[in-house]
């Protein structure tokens, strides 16, 4: 069961609709539809949104700390709300997907992401869920800092928001415990 859902990206509107702000457009579209809203919660170091599902409260963080310091909002929020790791869900942008592509798992490492790095690291454990959504990557490894922090094209847009969309469906099997069977059709689409 899913109590909490953090989005990784990076807070301003500089970076609101970048490809590393994956995560934030995720729970932005997510309260957008459940009719929730955030509230930047300065005790949490985020902004944080609650929504009533059949299987209780699910929280949303947006974590203000920038990218690199996810870990610390994350673990205020876990100990405040007694969240236990296996009931977190950390969005992210993933460059080894392309635009579109989106995949769900249990564990595991980093990847070399220092957003997931670094809340494996405040938290002692990497047994959380992550949805990683495709950004793709840049042609040049020397482009990769500026191109994460780079828009989406118009196309890519749509593209991420069709599989936003999907997602959010599956958003209430995943608080009720739904977790194998949302996996399943997940990564198993085309």
């Amino acid at each position: 069961m899913i109590r909490l859902i953090v989005g990784l990206g990076n807070p301003g509107q500089k970076y609101a609709k970048t490809r590393h702000n994956a995560g934030f457009l995720l729970l932005n579209e997510l309260v957008k539809i459940e009719g929730g809203e955030f509230s930047l919660q300065s005790r949490f170091l985020g902004s944080l949104a609650e929504l009533v599902t059949s299987a209780g409260k699910l929280y949303l963080l947006k974590p203000n700390t920038f990218m690199n310091r996810s870990g610390q909002s994350v673990s205020l929020v876990m100990k405040y709300f007694k969240i236990l790791p296996e009931e977190v869900m950390v969005v992210h942008d993933e460059l080894d997907f392309s635009v579109g592509m989106m995949k769900l798992k249990f564990s595991g490492g980093h990847g070399g992401h220092n957003g997931l790095r670094d809340i494996v690291s405040a938290i002692g454990t990497k047994d959380f869920v992550r949805l990683r959504l495709g950004i793709d990557r840049p042609r040049e490894s020397s482009m990769l800092a500026n191109y994460v922090l780079s828009d989406f094209s118009k196309l890519e847009v749509q593209k991420i928001d069709d599989v936003l969309a999907e997602f959010i469906q599956k958003v209430p099997q995943l608080c009720s415990g739904g977790y194998q069977s949302v996996m399943n059709e997940i990564n198993s689409r085309k």
